[in-house]
């Protein structure tokens, strides 16, 4: 079935001059202007100014966007957001509500991002472009070419061991060098290279930013970011110069980068997947600050805190929540929401136990000393005693004729490649659902452990087991997965067949306390928040999910979250724990407020969910569904079989080459992968763009939407190329519109084709331009268009059907809502994005973002045309 357009949702004017069959007339200046608006955007006569926006007059929040963008153009009238209409959901209750905010008469509606003047540094030039790129590349020439020298003579010296005995003294020696100078590496690099970071702004591509980027490019590939939530972890922190005071837990992977500009005072807990880098993105500058923790704060999960916040002794901020520049926490004060107010929620949920500085150093040294003896060496010289064992592997580096020429070496490259690659997934899969279950019986729900023990150990040896990403690709987004979670442990109670109950991307802290409601139904970006921890202890207890649900993407659900049964959480909502616990309503934003649980356009397909409807159409999306399963499994195998391949090459020329064909052998396999999977996607698509959607889960057009999302590029080898170039030329390859020096830092967009970017953006680390949207059983997709010199924060998301003018800023952290309008130098933030006037808190950001200014693009203004402008044209 093709989708319909918005337009073709409305009624037809000749059907009814109402939506409503009661009507009552605008009684003031704004009612009328309100009615009028809303009338010519459903396409009717009137609307009375009673009639409810969702629940009478049948709109949606896409519809309401496009209200409210209409609003915003009238210089007569307050700004109005999607927060409001909400919160006003009749033409009556809104204007009520904006009288006291309406402009004097002949007042314009200035934004106070506007001052009078700032002077803007020159955006940097084609050259310095060009040149920044060259010395990215040569520096992973570099770095790739010592790596194959260390790695060839230690493989040598390692070889010639005699016996089994003098192997592993070799492998522990040279194993424990390699570790020990990868881990000092990035600290040298950065004292070096940088000495003491400052508050200080760094004009992105310049050769101050090459510096920048070498040092966080060396600090984030540590081996000791792998020691995240143990004290090695807070050691290194302190090496590279920031100020962390005893007793600090971090359980967040986003490694700061401007470190000495970090300060963390005693006692302080950091939850995982939080921001605090010390330093962002803004209109092609690299902006360094501080971010201070005073003793004594709880930091909540996916969390962010910009440059220049701080949180007094005793703060806490909550989950889904973020600190925007200038804003600080006073001592024992709790806040949370995006961005941040005060609350009167305490997210301290587990008391102190006994965790003192021996303890913490007994964990630390026991864990360096399993690295130095135990891992490192098993991995490095269990991996040579493994290769010479393999005749045909020995054969390659024996010398003698190439064999690249014999069709013997394809065939050994093919069987090894396919034994290895299903061989793996068979034992990791049996893997994943025994052994964590054999360690669980370790942990008691709800018990208080103390740190750095080996409670603690087991917890995170299950979390990270059964975390992996690849078997929830493979099943995600099919009627497969249910089976999957249910073995890991998950309660899903009675399932009711969807074809689509959760998507790819789902993570828990212990899946044997997570608990889903029959009937619900779960987009990419869970996270179950079922460990709770301090600075001294934590515990794990059970999150249960009320029956009948739909979660969106980007949640981090607590154990305390508040919500029982027929709820609809919105994209990046935080969930509520405190206050009633609510039921068959929908929650919107951080924090959260209530919207209607479902509209009259979302019912459409509520027939195919029931019946015979169902089963016959789940029959069909089954079969569809595991033949994308059987095409992912071919594609990574073939891509495997393409690096074996490529190892077995650089074998087979080693011994003329040396180390050189090591080093070549990763730029290849690197670029091999880009080439790849850029392939790959455009064949699923057909070398086609994709169209945007309006249609059911069981319709055809999703299920081919589905295999691109499971098939298409990943994001791992992508990531690789933040703050260089090179990632500008992969999304050009991948689809996106993309006009000249994007700086990217770590976004990602679900369907390339229908993004579009202009000159200069700037796109923080974190972001996400998500052109689509499920809710229940429809699916949504449209384009978004980001104008020239537009600044992402970090951590923000831009939904599908969203226009940014030129010059734009939207914080971190923020949620632009499906259909919202920018108009261009426009500043919005928070959960849901909406026009902030004042920023006294960051006078600084004001000025910037009122005076950014970038070359124009001659496809953004077209693209906005072709967007926005006229009707969408959707289809399959």
């Amino acid at each position: 079935m093709v989708g319909k357009s918005v337009e073709a949702l409305t009624p037809d004017p000749d059907e009814s001059s109402t939506l409503n069959g009661s009507y009552a007339g605008p009684t003031t200046r704004t009612e009328t202007i309100l009615a009028e608006i809303l009338a010519g955007i459903v396409s009717v006569e009137r609307v009375s100014v009673d009639s409810h926006f969702f629940n009478e007059l049948g709109a949606d929040s896409l519809v309401m966007a496009r209200f409210c963008a209409r609003v915003r153009k009238r210089p007569d009238l307050p700004s109005v957001s999607m927060k409001d209409v909400y919160r006003c959901p009749t033409i009556r209750d809104l204007a009520t509500a904006l009288a006291d905010a309406a402009p004097a008469p002949g007042e314009a509606s200035v934004p106070a991002s506007a001052p009078a003047s700032s002077e803007m540094t020159a955006p940097a030039g084609t050259l310095e472009y060009v040149l920044c790129g060259a010395l990215q590349f040569l520096v992973f020439l570099g770095y790739s070419y010592l790596a194959a020298v260390v790695a060839t003579q230690g493989s040598d010296w390692i070889s010639s061991g005699s016996g089994l005995t003098d192997i592993y003294l070799r492998s522990v020696l040279f194993g424990g060098a390699l570790f020990l100078g990868l881990c000092t590496l990035p600290i040298v690099a950065k004292w070096v290279l940088i000495g003491r970071w400052k508050p200080q702004e760094i004009r992105i591509w310049s050769l101050g930013y090459f510096r920048f980027w070498c040092v966080k490019t060396l600090v984030r590939s540590s081996p000791l970011v792998l020691f995240v939530g143990s004290p090695l972890y807070v050691l290194y922190l302190r090496a590279l110069g920031a100020k962390v005071g005893r007793g600090v837990a971090i359980f967040s992977r986003n490694v700061p980068v401007c470190t000495d500009l970090l300060t963390i005072g005693e006692g302080t807990v950091i939850r995982k997947d939080s921001f605090f880098a010390c330093y962002r993105a803004h209109a092609g500058l690299i902006q360094t600050g501080a971010v201070t923790l005073g003793e004594g704060v709880f930091v909540g999960e996916v969390t962010v805190l910009d440059i220049r916040t701080s949180l007094g002794d005793g703060a806490q901020l909550g989950h889904s929540s973020s600190l925007h520049a200038g804003q600080a926490v006073p001592g024992g004060e709790r806040w949370h929401g995006s961005p941040a107010q005060p609350a009167g929620v305490d997210y301290r949920m587990v008391g102190p136990a006994g965790c003192g500085t021996l303890r913490r150093a007994a964990y630390a040294g026991v864990q360096l000393l399993s690295a130095l003896i135990l891992w490192v060496p098993l991995m490095v010289g269990g991996l040579i005693m493994l290769l010479a064992q393999i005749p045909q592997f020995t054969a390659l580096l024996d010398g003698g004729p190439l064999a690249i020429t014999s069709r013997t070496f394809y065939l050994d490259a093919l069987v090894a490649s396919f034994v290895l690659f299903f061989g793996s997934l068979v034992v990791g899969l049996l893997f994943v659902v025994t052994v964590p279950r054999m360690l669980n019986l370790a942990i008691k729900p709800d018990k208080v452990y103390r740190l750095y023990g080996f409670h603690y150990e087991v917890h995170r040896t299950i979390a990270r087991i059964t975390n992996r990403k690849s078997f929830k690709t493979l099943f995600g987004d099919s009627s497969c997965i249910v089976h999957y979670l249910r073995h890991l442990g998950y309660d899903l109670s009675r399932v009711e067949q969807t074809g689509s109950n959760f998507g790819t991307e789902v993570k828990h802290e212990n899946p044997y306390l997570s608990s889903i409601g029959s009937g619900t139904m779960v987009a990419d970006g869970l996270s179950i928040i079922n460990a709770d921890f301090s600075s001294t202890s934590f515990r794990v207890t059970r999150v249960s999910i009320g029956p009948h649900n739909f979660l969106g993407n980007h949640i981090a659900y607590p154990s305390q979250g508040k919500t029982g049964d027929n709820c609809l959480l919105a994209t990046k909502v935080m969930v509520p724990v405190d206050g009633e616990v609510r039921e068959g309503v929908g929650l919107l934003g951080s924090p959260s407020f209530e919207i209607p649980r479902s509209v009259e356009r979302d019912s459409k397909f509520d027939h195919l969910k029931n019946g015979d409807e169902l089963r016959c159409h789940l029959g069909a999306k089954n079969k569809h569904n595991a033949g994308t399963m059987g095409f992912h499994l071919l594609v990574r195998w073939i891509y495997f079989f393409g690096l074996v391949l490529l190892a077995q090459g650089a074998a087979d020329v080693y011994d003329s080459l040396g180390a050189s064909v090591i080093a070549l052998g990763n730029v290849f396999a690197l670029l091999f992968s880009v080439v790849y999977f850029v392939l790959v996607e455009r064949a699923v698509t057909g070398f086609r763009a994709l169209k945007p959607l309006y249609c059911s889960i069981y319709d055809p057009c999703f299920w081919r939407h589905e295999r691109y999302w499971k098939v298409a590029a990943g994001t791992e080898h992508i990531q690789i190329f933040n703050g260089t170039p090179f990632k500008n030329m992969i999304w050009r390859l991948l689809g996106v519109r993309l006009g000249s020096k994007v700086f990217d830092d770590g976004c990602f967009m679900p369907e390339r084709t229908l993004a579009t970017i202009g000159n200069g953006c700037t796109l923080n680390a974190g972001t996400v331009i998500q052109c689509h949207s499920q809710e229940d059983g429809t699916f949504k997709s449209d384009h978004s268009t980001l104008g020239a010199g537009c600044t992402l924060g970090v951590g923000a998301l831009v939904h599908y059907g969203v226009t940014m003018g030129d010059g734009t800023v939207l914080a971190p952290d923020s949620f632009l809502m499906k259909g919202e309008e920018m108009p261009p130098h426009a500043r919005w933030g928070g959960n849901p994005a909406r026009e902030m006037r004042e920023n006294a808190a960051d006078p600084q950001l004001a000025e910037t973002a009122a005076t950014t200014t970038a070359p124009p693009w001659s496809a953004t203004s077209s693209a906005v045309a072709m967007v926005s402008g006229g009707k969408t044209r959707w289809g399959c």
